[in-house]
C-alpha cells in the first residue's frame, strides 16, 4: 500500500510583541520654541518537502516551491535602522572606533620599529618570533580596516533605510524617523497640543493677540482653507479621478496632469509590521483603504497688522497640524481692491469684555464681503502653507535639523580632534580651547547652509504643489504667479525704503558655498513657470495622443 508523505511546514517561531520594538529608543521632546527631536523579524526555516517514490494520479498532492529566504533579515534590519536611535548608535560606534585605531596605529609602529631596530643594529631574533611580531602586524591591520568601514557601513546603511520619495514631486528625502516616533509626535500635537505649541511659538515675540473666532475675517480664512482641504483626496488617485484633465477645468482652468507619484499616507508601525509579514511569507496582500491624516487642520489668526505672512506648523490627525494667519496680509489684500468693488455687509455686533480679555484684540472692523481676486489671492497663500504640511515638511526639518546635521558635524569634529590630538596636544588647554570654538563656529555655519538648502527645496516643493491643489480647487494656478511676482517686488520696495542692513557674514558665507546670488523669490517663481508650462505641454501631448486613431497592424496572422 503506497503511503504519501505529507508536508508540514515546522510552526512560526512565537515571540511577543515587545520584541519587536526598538533596543533603543529615544523619546522626541516637543519644544516649539526650538526644532524638536531627537524589528527585528525571525527568520522562517525552509520548508522541507517529500517526494513521493512513485507518482499515482489523483493520490498526489499539488506541487509547491518555497521561495528562498536568505535575504529576509535585510528587511527587519532596514526597519530598525530607520530611527533616531540609529544615527545616535552610529555616533557611538565611530567615537568607539576612533578611539581604538590610534592604538592599534601605534602598536603596529612599535612594532615595525622593533624589527627594524634588531635588522639594522643585528639584534638576533628567532624566526619564530619574527613571524609571530609579523603576524600580530596583519592581524591589527585586518581590524583596523574592519573597525574603519563599521560606522561607515552603519551611517551609509541608516541612510538608505532612511531615504524615501517625497508625494507629488518625487524627490528624494531623509527622515530618520520610526514610524513609532512619527506617532508619538502626532499625539503630542493633537488637540490642544498644536495651539500649546504654536502659543509658545507666538509668545517669543511678546503677547499675541488672536481673532476671535466670531470675526468675519476668521470665516472667510477658515471657509477658504476647507474649500482647499477637499483636494486633498484627489491627490491620492489623479488618475481616475481627473480623466478629463486636458480639457481642462470650469472657464478653461488648465487642470495639472496625473502626479507620478501620488499621495499616500506616511506608513504606522502596525502597516509596517503587516508589510514585512507579507514579503516574508511572499504574499501579494491589497493595500489597506486608507486616507491621508491631518484635514481638517487647525487655523489660528493673529492680530498684527504689521506681518504680513503665514505659516505652517505639525503633523498629523486630530488637528496636529494647522496654519497661522497674520491679519496684515489680510489688510494687504482687502486694501487692493477699487473702492467701487468693495461691498459693505452689515456690520458684526461688538465682542463682550470678556472675549476682548481672552483674544486680547478689540472689536472686529466692519463686515466686508470679499471680492474673488482677494479670495484668490487668500488661496493661493493657504495653498502654499497647506502643501507644506500635506507633504510633511515638518518631519523632514526635524529630523534633518536635530538628527542628521548634529550627528553628522558630531563624527567630523570628532575625527579632525583625534587626527590634530598630537600637535594640540603639545600646547596645552588653551590651544584646545581655541579648536574647540573654531569647530562649534564651523558646525552653527554649516548647519545655516543645510538649513538655507533645506527650506529653499521645501518652498519650492510646496509653490508646484500648492499649484496643483489651487487646479482642483477651481482657481486659476497662473494666478499664483503673478502673486508671488507682487510679493517679491513689494518686499523689495519696502526694504528699499529703509536703511539696508549689513548683509550677515554667515548669509554671505552660504551664497558663496551654494554658489546662488539670486534672490529666493525669482528661484521659486521661475521654477512655478517651469511648473506650468510642463503642465501645458504634457496637455498637449496628451490631446494629440487621443486624436490620432492606433495605426493598423500590416501583419496578417494566418489561421492554422
Amino acid at each position: 500500500m503506497l503511503r504519501i508523505a505529507s508536508r508540514v511546514a515546522p510552526p512560526l517561531p512565537s515571540r511577543p510583541l515587545s520584541t519587536l520594538a526598538r533596543s533603543y529608543h529615544v523619546r522626541p521632546s516637543l519644544r516649539p520654541n526650538r526644532q524638536f527631536i531627537r524589528v527585528a523579524g525571525s527568520r522562517i526555516p525552509p520548508i522541507s518537502s517529500y517526494a513521493s517514490p512513485i507518482f499515482t494520479p489523483g493520490l498526489s498532492a499539488a506541487f509547491h516551491s518555497t521561495p528562498k529566504t536568505s535575504g529576509l533579515p535585510l528587511i527587519p534590519l532596514l526597519g530598525v535602522l530607520k530611527a533616531s536611535a540609529a544615527m545616535e548608535i552610529v555616533r557611538t560606534a565611530a567615537r568607539i572606533v576612533l578611539t581604538v585605531l590610534p592604538v592599534l596605529l601605534l602598536k603596529n609602529y612599535k612594532t615595525r620599529r622593533h624589527l627594524k631596530h634588531a635588522a639594522l643594529h643585528g639584534v638576533p631574533l628567532s624566526e619564530d618570533r619574527t613571524e609571530a611580531l609579523l603576524k600580530r602586524i596583519r592581524q591589527r591591520t585586518l581590524i583596523f580596516h574592519a573597525l574603519f568601514f563599521i560606522p561607515a557601513v552603519l551611517f551609509w546603511c541608516t541612510i538608505l533605510a532612511s531615504l524615501e520619495r517625497t508625494p507629488l514631486t518625487g524627490r528624494w528625502r531623509l527622515i530618520i524617523l520610526s514610524p513609532e516616533e512619527e506617532d508619538e509626535i502626532a499625539t503630542q500635537l493633537a488637540g490642544p497640543g498644536w495651539y500649546q505649541a504654536v502659543g509658545e511659538i507666538l509668545s517669543q515675540d511678546g503677547p499675541a493677540h488672536l481673532i476671535p473666532y466670531s470675526d468675519w475675517r476668521y470665516s472667510w480664512v477658515r471657509d477658504t482653507l476647507r474649500e482647499l482641504e477637499r483636494t486633498i483626496p484627489v491627490l491620492i488617485n489623479e488618475e481616475d479621478k481627473c480623466r478629463d484633465w486636458p480639457l481642462g477645468g470650469q472657464d478653461h482652468i488648465p487642470l495639472p496632469p496625473p502626479a507620478d507619484y501620488p499621495l499616500r499616507p506616511r506608513p504606522r508601525a502596525t502597516e509596517y509590521l503587516r508589510m514585512l509579514c507579507s514579503s516574508m511569507c511572499k504574499l501579494h496582500v491589497s493595500p489597506v483603504p486608507h486616507s491621508v491624516p491631518g484635514p481638517p487642520y487647525s487655523l489660528l489668526l493673529v492680530d498684527k497688522p504689521e506681518a504680513s505672512n503665514a505659516f505652517s506648523y505639525g503633523f498629523g490627525p486630530d488637528g496636529g497640524g494647522g496654519i497661522v494667519v497674520y491679519s496684515g496680509f489680510l489688510d494687504e489684500i482687502l486694501a487692493r481692491a477699487p473702492p467701487e468693488n468693495q461691498v459693505i455687509g452689515p456690520s458684526t455686533p461688538p465682542s463682550s469684555w470678556w472675549s476682548r480679555l481672552i483674544f486680547g484684540s478689540p472689536s472686529p472692523p466692519a463686515r466686508q464681503v470679499p471680492t474673488p481676486s482677494q479670495t484668490a489671492e487668500l488661496a493661493i497663500l493657504l495653498s502654499h502653507e497647506l502643501a507644506h504640511l500635506v507633504l510633511s515638511h515638518h518631519l523632514e526639518t526635524l529630523s534633518s535639523a536635530t538628527i542628521i546635521v548634529p550627528a553628522v558635524m558630531s563624527m567630523v569634529s570628532d575625527a579632525v580632534r583625534v587626527l590634530i590630538f598630537p600637535i594640540t596636544m603639545l600646547f596645552g588647554p588653551f590651544v584646545n580651547d581655541a579648536v574647540a570654538q573654531l569647530g562649534k563656529l564651523g558646525s552653527m555655519e554649516l548647519e545655516k547652509v543645510g538649513e538655507y538648502c533645506t527650506s529653499l527645496k521645501q518652498e519650492i516643493e510646496a509653490d508646484v504643489v500648492s499649484a496643483r491643489l489651487l487646479a482642483h480647487a477651481g482657481f486659476d494656478a497662473r494666478n499664483a504667479v503673478t502673486f508671488w511676482e507682487n510679493r517679491s517686488s513689494s518686499a523689495e520696495c519696502a526694504s528699499a525704503d529703509r536703511k539696508q542692513p549689513q548683509e550677515h557674514p554667515s548669509s554671505s558665507f552660504v551664497h558663496k558655498i551654494t554658489g546662488s546670488q539670486h534672490p529666493v523669490n525669482d528661484v521659486r517663481v521661475n521654477s512655478l513657470k517651469g511648473e506650468l508650462l510642463r503642465w501645458e505641454t504634457e496637455r498637449r501631448a496628451e490631446l494629440r495622443r487621443r486624436s490620432t486613431p492606433p495605426e493598423r497592424s500590416h501583419i496578417m496572422l494566418a489561421s492554422a
